[in-house]
């Protein structure tokens, strides 16, 4: 019997095969990304399970792991244009050749590398082992190769090589630096208008964190409630919403009572000041019928419906999607004033012609204005997909039209700043025949927010307001 340890060709003893040490963190960030990359998933959907899944299976998962999974798979979502370009460097074949797990994984050291303070021999070590529990050892070795070229310089080094100059061409040279694809460059530009700071400043704005903000329903609780359940040192009344509290340290709205209770919710600023201005716009006759003719998953219609209970008008929330219609149900579960939820298609609407005072649709768009929340949205959509969602807009806000009385109010809102989606559809729907209407300005009805554009419509930007790049068009039937 031979019990001699094995040995390598040139005589000397083989070292003992290793098991991957298995970081729960950085599986956890492979397993989103790759969800995301797999089944179009988002991650603010994938993320709030595995993070649950891995504070069941490890005892000693904390806070700060669970803060540094997030800020591992957003982070790279959101410099992937980023990272695509460095990585195309450093890899001697397209990328598109990579097996597109590696790619992720190869995303995730470089984020680390780049994008945070790991120190960069930990962050090779981790991604290297990383690569060996999920692709196998022969891929660590590739992964570990294009890693060390990777750590050759910083970002901004990096961005000298790899972005062409801004004077040679101002869109690719930003769609690089700032992580978007150049249409998107372009198309936001065009919407922002100005020169290179303002551009700069809103790309930028996409890839930061976004605040955590609340809405208190108003009748059901309050921002002073919501502020002492949090406490003072982690929240700040909202910006410009009545109705927000922001919370500057993160922290789990769901543990809230008011929250739990639906009493209040999360909701982004600006589509809280998106209901809040149709609910104060001045209005011709009786105010007792509302109608939020595309209601999923409910945010509006939780507010809507709290502000209409205050008046004592009803609220009737549409949803054409039957699962993002039981979410609308859900928000709206508890709301004192009377109310009521239908799966039904606002382009083919079953409620008659005059039926409501005051209507809002907020109409499925692109999403470029919602970029720091899914920053995944800019990947995946295509210029094709701005024409693509025309004729549905037009369709919806030409019912919704048809659905107020004369004299009564309709606001247009969409959570994307590009023309095509914005004034453009509105001017659109006005320019037919049997429906006739007027602007209203919205700007008085968002006191005190500044920047909002020359009216009579309003668009809000992340980089001016800290909001999505809201989009809010009010118009009055006038026969």
């Amino acid at each position: 019997m031979n019990d001699q340890p094995p040995r390598r060709k040139n005589g000397r003893p083989a070292k003992p095969h290793r098991r991957p040490k298995k970081d729960p963190v950085r599986i956890l960030a492979f397993e989103a990304l790759r969800a995301v990359d797999e089944r179009d998933a988002y991650a603010n959907l994938v993320l709030p399970p595995l993070l649950r899944k891995a504070r069941e299976k490890h005892e000693d998962f904390d806070a700060r792991d669970a803060a540094l999974a997030t800020e591992l798979v957003y982070g790279t979502l959101r410099r992937q244009g980023t990272y695509d370009a460095i990585l195309a460097s450093c890899v001697d074949r397209p990328l598109r050749e990579v097996d597109p797990p590696v790619l992720d994984v190869l995303s995730l050291g470089a984020h680390q590398l780049l994008g945070t303070r790991i120190p960069p021999h930990a962050a090779v070590s981790a991604t290297v082992e990383l690569a060996r529990v999920v692709c196998g050892d022969g891929r660590a070795k590739f992964v570990n190769a294009v890693l060390r070229k990777v750590t050759a310089h910083d970002l901004d080094g990096w961005l000298e090589r790899v972005a062409p100059p801004y004077e040679d061409d101002p869109e690719e040279h930003l769609a690089v630096v700032h992580s978007h694809p150049r249409w998107i460059v372009s198309a936001l530009w065009d919407a922002l208008g100005g020169g290179r700071a303002g551009i700069e400043d809103l790309l930028e704005a996409d890839n930061e964190r976004p605040d955590v903000t609340l809405v208190a329903r108003p009748g059901r609780s309050s921002v002073g409630e919501l502020l002492d359940a949090v406490g003072e040192d982690r929240a700040l009344p909202g910006r410009w919403s009545p109705q927000a509290v922001r919370l500057v340290e993160g922290g789990e709205p769901g543990a809230l009572d008011a929250v739990r209770e639906g009493r209040a919710g999360v909701q982004d600023e600006g589509s809280q000041l998106v209901a809040l201005a149709l609910a104060a716009a001045p209005l011709d006759g009786p105010d007792r019928r509302w109608l939020d003719g595309c209601a999923g998953p409910g945010g509006k219609a939780a507010l809507l419906g709290a502000l209409a209970a205050e008046r004592g008008a009803a609220l009737l929330a549409a949803e054409r999607q039957p699962h993002r219609a039981r979410l609308v149900g859900r928000a709206l579960a508890g709301n004192p004033g009377p109310y009521q939820v239908v799966t039904a298609d606002g382009t083919r609407p079953p409620w008659r012609e005059g039926t409501f005072d005051r209507v809002l649709v907020d109409v499925p768009c692109t999403g470029l204005g919602a970029l720091r929340r899914r920053p995944e949205a800019r990947w995946r959509r295509r210029q094709e997909d701005v024409a693509g969602f025309g004729p549905l807009q037009r369709n919806l806000l030409h019912e919704a039209l048809r659905a107020v009385r004369t004299g009564g109010v309709v606001g247009y809102a969409t959570c994307s700043p590009h023309p095509a989606e914005t004034r453009a559809v509105v001017q659109d729907v006005l320019k037919r025949d049997g429906v006739e209407a007027e602007w209203i300005d919205a700007r008085p009805l968002l006191p005190g927010v500044p920047a909002v554009g020359e009216g009579p419509d309003v668009q809000l930007w992340p980089h001016l307001h800290g909001t999505d790049a809201m989009y809010l068009a009010l118009l009055r039937r006038t026969g």
